[in-house]
């Protein structure tokens, strides 16, 4: 029995640390990593964007203290875009080219497959970037309990977090509710990641995603529902036009929840 819960919390352990590897550019000095342990990896991607999210605050939180809002916003952008290698940008970036200038199935994935970025990905990641340079100062001037000079309170940090990292249970949610669109043994840097978690992994999941939102008022919750909606949406579209989802479909919807998340909380707070 003891061997069993040595060998569960070991294989949990490697499974952080893979999805540290993959959706962070943090360096894992002497982890060796199989496709076990990326297979399970997803089922921490909330906690990543706790990481992730506790970093882009605390940047802007930093910034803010020297430079005005804007400013803070933008380097916090750029700092998470640093941390992530723009993993989740990219995605959105695809899927905007790919629905935008393709017509069929086939040629929505034909385009997201292509490494090169077309008006569409550039409009998608100019509009989502403007939002999130803009929102983020509105947010950090929600509640009260300053944690710098520049204003950002607590609610601020708890709301990037929570932005982050519900962001990301949607999107492995979108793996437990759609299969895989691409052919057997299609290219995809996404593939062994691949997996439609079961239902317990799934309630972790959505756990480590709305944790963050114990510490923002209770009105904070009415974003919930609203990025529920929003997912089963989603998921509604790409089964009707690809019959799954994709490695970008993943990222996009990150990256449109934590939009929406942001669009939420500034309005509510």
């Amino acid at each position: 029995m003891m061997i069993s819960i040595r060998a569960a919390l070991k294989r949990e352990v490697r499974a952080v640390l893979a999805a540290w590897g993959f959706f962070t550019r943090l360096p894992l000095p002497g982890v060796v990593l199989g496709a076990s342990d990326m297979g399970v990896a997803v089922t921490y991607l909330p906690a990543c964007g706790w990481l992730t999210g506790g970093w882009a605050a605390l940047v802007y939180v930093l910034a803010a203290c020297w430079w005005p809002p804007l400013v803070a916003s933008v380097l916090s952008l750029g700092a998470t875009l640093l941390l992530t290698g723009a993993l989740h940008e990219d995605g959105w970036a695809d899927v905007c080219d790919g629905f935008g200038g393709g017509a069929t199935r086939e040629r929505v994935l034909a385009i997201m497959q292509d490494s090169h970025i077309g008006v569409f990905g550039v409009a998608g990641l100019t509009v989502a970037f403007g939002l999130k340079v803009t929102l983020l100062p509105t947010l950090a001037g929600a509640g009260s309990g300053a944690v710098g000079e520049g204003g950002a309170s607590w609610v601020f940090v708890a709301g990037v977090i929570a932005a982050h990292s519900l962001s990301r249970a949607s999107a492995v949610a979108l793996m437990a509710g759609l299969p895989y669109a691409r052919a057997e043994g299609a290219a995809s840097k996404s593939r062994a990641l691949v997996c439609a978690p079961g239902p317990v992994r799934l309630a972790w999941v959505l756990a480590l995603g709305l944790a963050p939102f114990v510490w923002l008022p209770g009105e904070a919750w009415l974003v919930v529902p609203v990025v529920a909606s929003a997912h089963f949406a989603c998921r509604a579209w790409l089964r009707h036009r690809l019959g799954g989802y994709t490695g970008d479909c993943l990222g996009a919807c990150q990256q449109g929840t934590e939009l929406l998340i942001y669009l939420g909380l500034s309005a509510l707070l």
